[in-house]
């Protein structure tokens, strides 16, 4: 790391004076010792999705937005990003908020996350804060125990036992519940902090099974934090997992859970939420009394607060590539003024925690051969974050259409989680555990006609181009490998998708296609193709690696987009 790079990174993190500035240069951790502020911290990430050890994660070179949300955070990507907030490039803040010079980047820097070093830095700056006598809440944005190697095979027990190690104070959930309800209910019950949820309900009786809020007294103010859990459980995945259970957005319940927080007293109220920023936002205008919503579930990072109405929204990143420091100066009343601070978590720059580090050891130590094998190396960069494409689901269509040479289309849901494959990496069983760690991974192959083909893609695009946060109940396009299609984001709904193409021949409305699809519900569309018993994704993606040993996958966008500018990354090498 340079002289320019820590200066960048100084003003970043906050201002020093001239010695602390010399002492800083010669020793990077200084970065992280920022002067007390305030009343109460709270230190944030969110959507860690299992990521036990320290990898690499790319920003989205696509986020296509509807035309009246173009231009707002939850939308920028690369140079636009970059000069919203003031950022330069190459720099290590640029590293977290861009794809731009991504693995030149990444091989300067190193990789982010990883438990330990994350464990480490919430210590520290909970140390820091309380040896100047203030009060510190360590607060997680859900999305945190499922979706990776340790967790998938610990059904999150790994992630909760970190999460009491570190302190985590109150969570909030979504991916937590495709543990099934059983498991989920469980761990909420050993996690030693408080899982808070004004929108999980009994399905019958509509009455609450967790507290909605908690208030916390800071001095001579009192602060509430209010949970929200992702409200489209239910829609996102099989309901079975979810049995008696609601979720539902209810604009009224939150205003009441808010309203009662402050008549017990709550000077302050702080919404930890799993909506998503686009939906936060929206919420911010129609629930009064809400001073700070700390926003999850769309893996965005907001390197300083977006303000709507009389609201501050902070977004906490994603795959532990941050953690997210907000000092909070309160008044009676409200929030009079917030400081907030990007902590980079660059896991070759910071100190592990050695008792983190013992425990990985001792959870990795059964699985360690499994999950840590190299399968194959790539030879090219393989990402899954985008509006539209990656060359991670470009893969998956490989190895299916490989393997099962009579499908003629892939379908790959578009979650924002995953992680990123340098070129020359070798690709190991953890990683397809980060991409395809789903509790329901089976590749189920059935028959479509092309006139529901038609119809899913225009339900997708109608569900992510809606310029309604309430109506966007998902996470990006799914991929489709095999299928070639043009997209209007601002036609009208049901005229989106256009000139379908399936093997280079345009899609017949009233012929049947063989398709194949993971993490879903699709194939309850389709007519189950006999004699086929299905398999989870992971296990032919390994099967598929092992015998090809190298992969080399370039972007190729199967989608042209009218209206907007679509990007691919630098191959980079």
């Amino acid at each position: 790391m340079n002289r320019r790079e820590l200066l960048f990174w100084l003003s970043a993190l906050g201002g020093l004076g001239p010695k602390a500035l010399a002492q800083v240069l010669e020793n990077p951790s200084r970065l992280y010792e920022l002067p007390p502020y305030g009343d109460v911290t709270l230190l944030y990430f969110s959507d860690l999705h299992g990521q036990a050890f320290p990898h690499y994660f790319m920003e989205p070179p696509n986020l296509i937005p509807p035309k009246p949300l173009m231009g707002r955070p939850g939308y920028l990507t690369g140079e636009a990003i970059l000069r919203y907030y003031g950022v330069e490039r190459k720099t290590p803040l640029a590293y977290l908020l861009s794809y731009l010079d991504f693995v030149e980047l990444a091989k300067a820097f190193g990789p982010i996350g990883g438990l330990s070093a994350l464990a480490a830095l919430i210590r520290k700056q909970k140390a820091q804060v309380e040896a100047e006598g203030g009060r510190v809440l360590v607060l997680d944005g859900g999305d945190t125990w499922t979706n990776s190697g340790l967790s998938l095979l610990t059904q999150g027990e790994a992630i909760v036992d970190w999460q009491n190690l570190v302190g985590v104070d109150h969570m909030v959930s979504h991916w937590e519940w495709t543990l099934g309800r059983e498991r989920a209910e469980a761990l909420f019950k050993k996690l030693k902090g408080e899982h808070l949820s004004y929108n999980v309900v009994d399905e019958l009786f509509g009455d609450p099974l967790y507290p909605a809020y908690r208030i916390h007294q800071m001095g001579r103010y009192a602060l509430a934090i209010v949970g929200a859990t992702y409200p489209y459980v239910k829609v996102s995945h099989p309901e079975e997992f979810t049995e008696g259970l609601s979720f539902a957005l209810d604009v009224r319940r939150l205003q009441e859970a808010v309203d009662q927080a402050r008549a017990e007293g709550a000077d302050a109220v702080v919404l930890l939420s799993h909506n998503g920023l686009q939906l936060d936002a929206a919420l911010a205008e129609r629930v009064k009394g809400i001073d700070l919503i700390l926003s999850g579930h769309t893996h965005d990072l907001t390197p300083s607060p977006w303000r709507v109405g009389k609201t501050w929204i902070v977004a906490g990143s994603a795959a532990g590539k941050a953690l997210m420091r907000v000092d909070l100066k309160l008044t009676k009343g409200g929030i009079a003024n917030l400081r907030l601070r990007i902590l980079p978590v660059l896991a070759r720059h910071l100190p592990g925690a050695p008792d983190v580090e013992a425990f990985l050891e001792k959870t990795l130590a059964p699985h360690r051969q499994h999950l840590l094998e190299p399968l194959a190396v790539s030879e090219s960069l393989l990402y899954k974050r985008d509006t539209l494409y990656s060359t991670w689901d470009e893969l998956v269509g490989q190895a299916v259409k490989a393997l099962y040479p009579e499908v003629d289309l892939v379908f790959s849901p578009a979650v924002r989680w995953g992680t990123t494959i340098l070129p020359g990496q070798a690709i190991t069983r953890d990683h397809l555990y980060a991409y395809l760690g789903f509790t329901y991974p089976d590749l189920y192959l059935f028959w479509l006609r092309g006139e529901q083909i038609r119809n899913t893609l225009e339900d997708i695009a109608s569900n992510v181009f809606t310029p309604d946060p309430f109506y966007q109940q998902g996470g990006d396009v799914s991929r489709v490998f095999g299928l070639r299609y043009v997209l209007d984001p601002d036609a009208p709904v049901g005229k989106r998708i256009r000139e379908v193409e399936v093997g280079g021949k345009p899609l017949d409305p009233n012929r049947r296609y063989l398709a194949a699809s993971y993490g879903g519900r699709l194939q309850r569309v389709g007519e189950a193709k006999a004699g086929y018993e299905p398999r989870p994704i992971y296990q032919v993606l390994e099967e598929y690696l092992k015998a090809a040993g190298r992969v080399r996958v370039l972007p190729k966008p199967n989608v042209r987009v009218l209206g907007r500018n679509y990007r691919v990354p630098e191959v980079g090498s």
